[in-house]
C-alpha cells in the first residue's frame, strides 16, 4: 500500500526523505492509568525503533484527552494536541489533525473496543475511527484486545473499520478469534502487548537480605468495580482475599518484605479506580509493609517492579511489567484479557478472580511463590515467544512507514 501526503507540484522537487507524521489516537501520555501510559511510551518507542532501522525520520503527534497530569512522555519528535468530544465532531478539530498526517495508530487503550463498557465509549471510539477513514488516512489497529461485542450494530460497524483498516493486530488468540468470528477479511497480526517494550532502568540485585514481594491492589476491586457492587462478579471477597495475603507475606512466610504497588494512581479524591489510597489504607493496617511511591511515569513504576523477586496483582500491566522485566508474576484476573494475553503466550501462572474461591487464589499463589525458579523458566520462554509475535506487528508498521512518499 502506496501511502501518499501530497500532489506534486510542477516545477517543485520533494524531498524523498520528508519526516513522516503517525498520530496516535486512544493512547495516553498523561492517564492516571500507568497501563494505559505505558501502551503509549512503548509504541512511541517501536515507531522510534522502526525509523531508526529504515532510516526515516518519523514525527509522533499524539492526540490525548484533555488531563492535569504533566505529560510522561516528551521529546522533540513528539508534538500533542487536546480533544473532547467538540473537537472530535469539529470539522476543524481531530478530522482536520489527522489530514495532517501521514499514517493513524489506534491502540483503543488497550482493551476498548468492545460494547462491554457501555455505548458511550464505543461510540466515541468508531467516530473517531471513520473519521480516519474518511480522511484518506491509513488506520493501523496496534495489538490490542478485539471484543466481546454483544449487539449487532456494534459487530457490524467493527467488520467495517476492522476490514477499512491498513494494519489488524491483536494482542492475544481470543481477540484473533473474535475478529475472524465478526468476518474480518484482512489479515489480522496476532502480536502481544506492546508494553513488553515498555524501557526501564535495571536494577543491580545484591545477595542475601529479605525476599522482596510486589501486591498490587486494585482500588477498583476493592470498591467492588464502578458499580460498588461486584461488577466484575468476583467469587471471592477481593478485599478479604488482599488482607489475607498481607498477613501471610508479612507474617505466615519468614524472611519477606511485601511492597505494595500502587499502579492506577488517580490524584482526585474519591475515585473508584485509585490504588494509591487504597494500598496507603492497608499500608496504616499494615505498618510492617512498604508503600512504593506514587510513581510519575509507566517506565519508573517498571524500575521499581523489576527490583523485586516475586510479584502479584490486578492491574493487568503491572503485571506485564514484572513479567517482561523478568519478575514471576502471578496475574490475578478479573476479566478474559489476563488469561488471552498471558495464555496465548505459554504462561499459564493466571489465577482468575472470577471462578476460583479465596483459598484456592491463595494457596496457589503461595505454591507459586515457593516454586518461583520454575516461574523463572516459563515467563523467559514465554517472554521470548511474546517477543516474536511483536515483532511481526513491528514489520507491518515498518512496511506502512516506508510506503509513505
Amino acid at each position: 500500500m502506496l501511502v501518499r501526503r501530497a500532489k506534486s507540484v510542477p516545477g517543485v522537487q520533494l524531498p524523498s526523505k520528508r519526516p513522516v507524521v503517525v498520530s496516535l489516537i486512544f493512547h495516553s501520555t498523561r492517564s492516571d492509568n500507568l497501563g494505559v501510559g505505558a501502551l503509549t511510551v512503548s509504541e512511541i518507542e517501536i515507531i522510534r525503533q522502526v525509523a531508526r532501522n529504515a532510516g526515516r525520520e518519523v514525527r509522533v503527534h499524539v492526540i490525548d484527552w484533555k488531563g492535569i497530569r504533566a505529560p510522561y512522555v516528551t521529546g522533540p519528535d513528539i508534538t500533542m494536541s487536546e480533544v473532547d468530544g467538540k473537537a472530535i465532531i469539529n470539522p476543524f478539530g481531530f478530522f482536520a489533525t489527522v489530514r495532517r498526517g501521514d499514517i493513524v495508530i489506534d491502540i483503543g487503550a488497550g482493551d476498548s473496543f468492545a460494547d462491554i463498557y457501555g455505548p458511550k465509549r464505543l461510540r466515541t471510539m468508531l467516530v473517531m475511527k471513520f473519521l480516519t477513514h474518511l480522511a484518506l488516512r491509513p488506520l493501523v489497529v496496534a495489538p490490542q484486545t478485539i471484543g466481546p461485542f454483544k449487539h449487532a450494530l456494534s459487530k457490524f460497524l467493527a467488520r467495517l473499520t476492522l476490514n477499512l483498516s491498513a494494519v489488524v493486530a491483536t494482542r492475544d488468540t481470543l481477540s484473533t478469534e473474535w475478529a475472524h468470528d465478526l468476518g474480518v477479511r484482512r489479515k489480522v497480526i496476532e502480536a502481544s502487548d506492546v508494553a513488553l517494550r515498555l524501557p526501564y532502568d535495571k536494577p543491580v540485585r545484591t545477595e542475601g537480605g529479605p525476599v522482596r514481594v510486589g501486591l498490587n491492589v486494585s482500588g477498583l476491586l476493592m470498591a467492588g468495580g464502578y458499580s460498588r457492587n461486584n461488577m466484575f462478579g468476583l467469587k471471592s471477597d477481593y478485599p478479604a482475599l488482599i488482607d489475607r495475603l498481607v498477613r501471610t507475606f508479612t507474617a505466615d512466610i519468614p524472611g519477606c518484605e511485601l511492597h505494595l504497588v500502587p499502579h492506577v494512581i488517580v490524584h482526585e479524591a474519591g475515585s473508584p479506580e485509585d490504588d494509591y489510597s487504597a494500598s496507603e489504607a492497608i499500608a496504616r493496617a499494615h505498618p510492617n509493609v512498604r508503600l512504593a511511591p506514587a510513581f510519575a511515569n509507566p517506565s519508573e513504576a517498571k524500575t521499581y517492579i523489576a527490583g523485586l523477586d516475586f510479584f502479584m496483582g490486578a492491574r493487568m500491566h503491572a503485571c506485564i511489567a514484572a513479567f517482561s522485566s523478568g519478575v514471576p508474576v502471578i496475574p490475578m484476573a478479573y476479566s478474559r484479557k489476563f488469561a488471552g494475553l498471558f495464555g496465548s503466550l505459554g504462561y499459564d501462572h493466571t489465577v482468575d478472580c472470577t471462578t476460583e474461591d479465596a483459598d484456592a487464589i491463595h494457596d496457589r499463589i503461595v505454591a507459586s511463590f515457593h516454586d518461583r525458579e520454575r516461574l523463572v523458566k516459563d515467563l523467559n520462554r514465554s517472554l521470548r515467544i511474546g517477543q516474536e509475535k511483536l515483532g511481526r506487528y513491528q514489520d507491518a508498521l515498518a512496511a506502512l512507514i516506508a510506503s509513505v512518499r
